[in-house]
């Protein structure tokens, strides 16, 4: 994917320990700074600080959107 040109590689789903392993082989290779990376999927907020010490650049936690509650609002209006 690097040596094609994308900007970004999202490593989705994957465990805290393949995606610092994926950033380490990325930096010994030389190509780490080519490329955005971007960690997605399982990512809460009791393990973000571990992805975030991965050294990835990017982290998506989709429990922001798809996880939230709805609040019922109703607006009454009144004649005088």
């Amino acid at each position: 994917a690097i040596e094609s040109g994308v900007d970004v590689v999202m490593l989705d789903n994957m465990p805290i320990e393949e995606i610092k392993r994926t950033v380490n082989y990325l930096e010994e290779e030389g190509c780490r700074e080519r490329v955005t990376l971007e960690a997605s999927g399982n990512i809460t907020f009791d393990n973000v600080d571990a992805v975030a010490a991965t050294g990835v650049d990017v982290i998506s936690i989709g429990s922001l959107t798809h996880s939230v509650k709805a609040l019922d609002l109703t607006l009454s209006l009144v004649r005088p």
